[in-house]
């Protein structure tokens, strides 16, 4: 292979756009910036970022600093540039934004074996000649027309223009003193985990709920909510038994401390086939990160909880990975056509620029899939693990395969990294890839 195109100068495009061009391959990345902008978008530079400065935790004992210990650990551009351009936050990376687009956009310029191409891709036949590949990470905003195209492609029902997001959960982290495994009407199964309420502890939340402090909407989203995914608070706002009437109906459930059933109940679904991670059914919303973590705190057994990934609801332009994509993330209805970034199904800039950064290496012949107990290999692998609801992912340690052993919370976490940094290095060994982890 002697080149590539690239559909979209983002974190994604631009990490796939470096390891291509650093592997000999010639790159051809377009770009629609300063010609046409989504409405997040204001600046002319690659790379931008639009909401927060922050690349999140830097400690590898969490699936986001095992996944920047990976990327650095393949030469990963993002990385490098954050690294230099970064500003204090304590345990986190964050950067300044103007002076990382700036480096990026420097870099990916000058770059001799890669073509940027100032203009907006409407359609994917627009660059398809079928002279080589095509990689498509045109982000979470794509063009309306682009997204069209790619809809007719896939078929509609599997792009999603609006994300609803609910909190995972550790299951280990549940109180099983208070909550219990039973489905409605059916107290043998266990693919729910309940957690009773009282009126007085439902009433309770209900306030809380109500006062918790929101996200505030960015400039160019509107509060335009959808039926079918209304964020919790607001489904409390319409009055004080909605929810009980609602997502914490307690019919055909019985609390095996009472005998009875309970005033309402929050239920928690299998996330996993190990049941390590468990889904806040019903729980997408827009309170704030700390604000999640204190009024959800509220719900008995959830007093402890670790949660493996916060709700949130936006804009969200996405596939429904394991149905339209390969392993490879290759389109099943277009071979030789790729996705990558958030396009593809992950969630947050890093795991974006992950995807880039693999696909970048795995076109160039370097690198095939990592295994599942590693950071990246665990989100890819969540791009292909067929699900009813498939949902956008940040990495965290539940989409890696269960331990199969018990451990204290702060234990387990040493344990996940520890396996990952084993399932690494004898990856690296049979990949070829020389030289030590940096």
């Amino acid at each position: 292979m002697d080149r590539v195109k690239i559909i979209g100068a983002g974190l994604a495009g631009c990490e796939a756009a470096w390891q291509l061009a650093e592997s000999g391959v010639g790159v051809e990345l377009f770009e629609m910036k300063p010609h046409a902008f989504s409405p997040a978008h204001k600046s002319p530079l690659l790379a931008e970022l639009v909401c927060s400065n922050s690349f999140r935790s830097t400690e590898t004992e969490t699936g986001i600093g095992l996944l920047k210990r990976e990327m650095e650990d393949l030469g990963s551009l993002v990385m490098r540039v954050a690294r230099k351009c970064a500003v204090p936050a304590g345990k986190a990376l964050a950067v300044d934004r103007e002076i990382f687009s700036r480096e990026m956009t420097c870099l990916l310029t000058e770059h001799p074996r890669i073509d940027l191409v100032r203009r907006e891709i409407l359609r994917l036949g627009d660059v398809d000649d079928g002279s080589c590949p095509i990689i498509v990470a045109a982000g979470p905003l794509a063009g309306e027309s682009l997204a069209s195209d790619l809809g007719g492609i896939i078929g509609q029902e599997a792009l999603a223009f609006y994300d609803a997001i609910a909190p995972i959960v550790a299951t280990d982290s549940v109180d099983m003193n208070v909550a219990f495994w039973a489905s409605r009407h059916a107290p043998e199964e266990k693919d729910y985990l309940n957690c009773p309420m009282t009126e007085e502890e439902y009433l309770r939340f209900v306030r809380e709920l109500l006062g918790g402090e929101k996200v505030a909407l960015r400039e160019f989203e509107q509060e335009v909510h959808f039926e079918g995914c209304l964020p919790i608070e607001v489904m409390a706002g319409r009055g004080e038994m909605t929810l009980a009437f609602g997502p914490l109906k307690p019919v055909g459930l019985v609390d095996p401390r009472t005998g009875r059933q309970p005033f309402a109940v929050v239920q928690l679904r299998t996330e996993n086939l190990d049941r390590t991670a468990m889904n806040m059914v019903g729980f997408q919303t827009k309170l704030t990160y700390p604000e999640q973590r204190r009024i959800f705190a509220l719900i008995p057994g959830l007093a402890q909880a670790e949660f493996l990934r916060l709700g949130s609801i936006h804009r969200n332009t996405y596939v429904h990975a394991p149905v339209v994509l390969t392993s490879h993330l290759e389109l099943l209805a277009r071979p030789g056509t790729y996705l990558a970034g958030q396009l593809s199904g992950v969630e947050g800039y890093l795991e974006s620029a992950a995807t880039g950064l693999w696909l970048g290496l795995f076109l160039a012949g370097k690198v095939d899939l990592p295994p599942v107990e590693t950071a990246l290999g665990a989100l890819l692998g969540h791009l292909r693990t067929p699900a009813k609801n498939f949902q956008p992912s940040n990495a965290h340690f539940g989409l890696m395969p269960a331990l199969n052993r018990k451990a204290p919370k702060k234990k387990r976490k040493e344990l996940y990294a520890a396996r990952a940094r084993e399932s690494w290095a004898g990856w690296r060994e049979k990949s070829g890839l020389a030289g030590e982890p940096e």
